[in-house]
């Protein structure tokens, strides 16, 4: 398999820009009062599909061939992953399997099933989810779309960053984005390294699912020990990516967040930014809100990632019902 580049990432602009949206970066006073700073949100919860995914998606599935649409695709996914490969498929009229925990987010469920997507759920604690999305793909003869360990993948999501650079008035001293196998966070690197070297690029994951900030540590691949869920249900890959982690090493640093102050991130945000946002989707702003990283006096770009989060859990939290 072929490594993601700088140049994949400028191809998949004009692969996919006429399907995505071009998401907003959004600067209100209220969060740079609170944090000292000013920060720059990069709003994929506007996506289509309503998260980052759909761009590494449609990049993929767009460069099947006839004869490949043919069979269709086949994809494992907690949730955006799954909206953002149904939304491809159905755009490229092609049909769509996605291998989902039966724990899954009920809006992120019917947002594939809107798409025309068929769900296989599963069990993550105890089934594979790659050996399932396998088995399918080889029964069906269907095109495995994985989550984010393809360059096609990595450079549909990189895109997210060229906009954000360009939207910008100035230079960024910092950028947060949250990781699960680090699909994202490969394609932002990609174009820091190229268009902004001196941007500070940190992760951020939640506190019991840090592999990343492990692997870091480490020097290689490094899983995190199976814990209790969180709430950031995006985010609960068990380890980075073959090919995002030697991207994703020339991070600046990694930050961890409770669910506690994610859920406050996200209480924060509707309130006084008239933003829904997914908990994993929150971690970033999390970070900044707790002061997890200083922005004082500093431009800190943040990637909202996401805003598929169900009503009920939405309601429970922005309400004070959930504290983590």
């Amino acid at each position: 398999m072929r490594t993601p580049t700088y140049s994949g990432v400028v191809d998949a602009a004009r692969q996919i820009a006429p399907a995505i949206v071009r998401t907003p970066l959004l600067e209100l006073p209220a969060l740079n009062g609170a944090v000292g700073g000013r920060v720059l949100m990069k709003a994929e919860t506007l996506q289509v599909a309503g998260a980052f995914k759909f761009r590494g998606a449609y990049n993929r599935i767009s460069r099947l061939t006839d004869e490949e649409r043919t069979r269709g695709v086949v994809a494992f996914s907690s949730g955006n992953h799954a909206q953002g490969v149904a939304a491809a498929a159905h755009a490229m009229g092609t049909s769509a399997i996605i291998v989902m925990p039966a724990d899954s987010p009920k809006v992120k469920v019917e947002g594939v099933r809107s798409f025309g997507g068929e769900v296989r759920f599963y069990d993550r604690w105890t089934e594979s989810r790659e050996e399932i999305g396998a088995a399918i793909a080889k029964e069906r003869g269907s095109i495995l779309v994985p989550p984010f360990d393809d360059p096609y993948i990595i450079e549909g999501q990189g895109t997210c960053a060229l906009e954000l650079l360009d939207d910008a008035d100035g230079p960024i001293d910092q950028l947060l984005c949250g990781a699960s196998g680090g699909g994202l966070m490969a394609g932002i690197n990609l174009v820091m390294a190229e268009r902004s070297p001196d941007t500070a690029v940190y992760v951020v994951e939640p506190e019991d699912f840090d592999d990343t900030r492990r692997s870091l540590e480490a020097g290689t691949r490094t899983a995190h020990p199976q814990g209790k869920p969180s709430i950031c249900d995006a985010l609960m890959a068990p380890m980075p990516g073959e090919l995002t982690f030697p991207v994703n090493q020339r991070l600046a640093g990694a930050l961890t967040v409770s669910d506690a102050e994610v859920a406050e991130a996200m209480r924060f945000a509707f309130r006084w930014l008239k933003l829904v946002i997914e908990p994993g989707g929150a971690v970033s702003l999390a970070a900044l809100l707790s002061g997890k990283i200083d922005t004082k006096g500093k431009t800190t770009a943040i990637i909202l990632s996401g805003g598929n989060v169900d009503p009920e859990q939405f309601g429970d939290i922005i309400n004070g019902r959930f504290n983590g």
